[in-house]
């Protein structure tokens, strides 16, 4: 195996957002073994920081739920949506639902208003969106000829699966939609997903996708599970990831990437 990719949140995290110390460890033998480590999640990237400076080990980093991709100090891989795509989410289900449309570019995050999903996430991220008026915002990008890589709808989870069935049958031509928690909706371009990112990674770094293991443990991880060589569920898993793993280790309280990894690098 030459290369590991991590789901971060009820992955690499347990419940309380911490990097168990069997996992820490699994992870640095791992690399000191010579097998690359990539973080790949929905989080921005200034998320996905904290968690690499916490394992310890340089990390390829996959933001933005697969659409922003970092090697080292260069982006390597960065999709966006059109302005007018972004506006239609905030106009027909962001404002209808009352809720707060969160909007990523590279680096940055902005969001129509606050809640208390936003400040959960600021805590978890340490970083503080911009508010900012999202048809202001679609102008200039669309004057700039940019757009965001990503957007984001939190919701209690029973008001989340409402907005997922109306965005389900709304069909937005250019969009795809995953959840990577319960309360979390992440809308991305269409056809970009952490798989595509993995096999990105994979022809920069010039390893074979047979060579790569992905471990996860929601909806936004199939496809990264599909992807890799061996695909991993975490106990943890929804059901539908689980049916699609070669591999069902134990949970994110358990320290189950820990497990992973010792099962099949037999360190």
């Amino acid at each position: 195996m030459k290369l590991i990719c991590l789901d971060i949140d009820g992955t690499v995290l347990n419940d309380k957002k911490e990097v168990l110390p069997a996992v820490r460890k699994a992870v640095r033998e791992a690399s000191d073994m010579g097998v690359r480590i990539a973080l790949a999640s929905g989080r921005m990237p200034a998320g996905v920081d904290l968690v690499e400076k916490e394992l310890g080990v340089e990390c390829v980093k996959i933001c933005n739920a697969g659409t922003y991709v970092v090697l080292g100090d260069q982006c390597i891989s960065a999709h966006t949506l059109l302005p007018r795509t972004m506006l239609a989410v905030y106009q027909d289900i962001a404002d209808k639902n009352q809720v707060p449309l969160w909007i990523f570019q590279e680096r940055k995050w902005f969001v129509t208003k606050m809640d208390p999903y936003i400040e959960r996430e600021i805590s978890i991220v340490q970083y503080r969106p911009q508010v900012l008026d999202a048809r202001m915002l679609a102008n200039q990008w669309e004057a700039e000829k940019t757009g965001p890589n990503k957007l984001l709808i939190a919701a209690a989870p029973e008001k989340l699966r409402v907005i997922y069935e109306q965005m389900k049958r709304q069909a937005i031509a250019d969009i795809d939609i995953a959840c990577s928690s319960e309360s979390l909706l992440e809308i991305f371009p269409k056809g970009v997903t952490k798989a595509t990112a993995l096999i990105k990674i994979c022809e920069k770094l010039k390893i074979d996708l047979s060579d790569t293991a992905a471990i996860g443990d929601q909806e936004l991880d199939i496809p990264m599970i599909e992807a890799a060589g061996i695909g991993i569920a975490m106990g943890n898993a929804i059901d539908a990831l689980k049916q699609k793993a070669d591999f069902v280790t134990k949970t994110n309280n358990e320290a189950g990437v820990a497990h992973a990894i010792w099962h099949f690098l037999k360190v």
